[in-house]
């Protein structure tokens, strides 16, 4: 398998964690369940025409996009196709993507759509040129410029979003979304609408899902665990509220995760 990665510059940096791409995985697993970590995923086939993203809950439904495809900010877990043997994509930071689209982040919640809606033409054009790139390499520096012409907005966030995602994004047990939105000096109703547009959740919902993702880390590494610990640890009110939030993000509890977990902590195994 070649997993290859690129870090853009500034000002993408700002906004983009990373440029991927992925070659030759053939796992022995059809199907993935992708855990939600309230970003936007913009992701291209270099082989296949189209690419299967799975009902939640009926795995044999399936829905097909061509070629590209953007997945909003996520707070449901996802069941995707890992038969696509070469793809490579953009993952932006939380609230990243909100520039390079003409919709409101909150609009694409928990949805997947086709590149072309969002971008029309240019994201076949795109395409193109990225299976006619004959390095790694220069498909990388090809999907940096088509980011940086297709931004629609400034490169800037909102400076209340900007604070938010620091303090909601911390340690352990995070700030609270009530002091968050008092520090900003902006109402509630004002607060939540900022951000929803531009980093898709809302504060209390983005807050969860980063709370999850930081278990997923903890757990990912330990060699031991004690729920009840991790339940605490995290600012839960007892090992029954964590793993009841644990399952609305997962779809699994946090036993049979740990019992599938790979080193990639946001992609778990289906076998059907």
């Amino acid at each position: 398998m070649i997993l290859r990665s690129y870090i853009p510059r500034p000002p993408l940096s700002d906004f983009v964690d990373l440029l991927w791409l992925y070659e030759g995985y053939a796992p022995p697993h059809a199907k993935e369940r992708l855990l939600p970590g309230g970003t936007v995923e913009l992701v291209i086939s270099l082989r296949e025409e189209t690419m299967r993203v799975y009902d939640r809950r009926r795995h044999e439904r399936f829905e097909s996009f061509r070629g590209c495809l953007v997945m909003g900010p996520q707070s449901e877990f996802n069941v995707i196709d890992t038969s696509t043997l070469a793809v490579m994509g953009v993952h932006f930071k939380p609230g990243g993507a909100f520039p390079f689209f003409r919709v409101p982040a909150c609009e694409l919640q928990d949805e997947t759509v086709q590149l072309d809606t969002l971008w029309g033409a240019s994201a076949s054009e795109l395409r193109e040129r990225l299976l006619e790139a004959a390095t790694v390499e220069e498909k990388f520096r090809i999907l940096e410029q088509a980011l940086l012409g297709q931004a629609t907005r400034p490169l800037a966030r909102h400076q209340a979003v900007a604070f938010a995602l620091r303090e909601l994004r911390g340690g352990p047990q995070s700030r609270t979304v009530s002091n968050v939105t008092w520090e900003t000096g902006l109402s509630a109703r004002r607060f939540i609408q900022v951000f929803s547009e531009e980093v898709g959740l809302t504060p209390k919902l983005f807050s969860r899902v980063q709370r999850f993702q930081k278990v997923l880390s903890h757990i990912g590494t330990a060699q031991t665990i004690e729920w009840a610990d991790v339940a605490v640890d995290y600012g839960y009110f007892d090992q029954s509220h964590f793993i009841h939030d644990f399952q609305s993000f997962a779809g699994i509890n946090p036993s049979t995760y740990l019992a599938h977990r790979t080193e990639h902590l946001n992609h778990v195994p289906l076998y059907d």
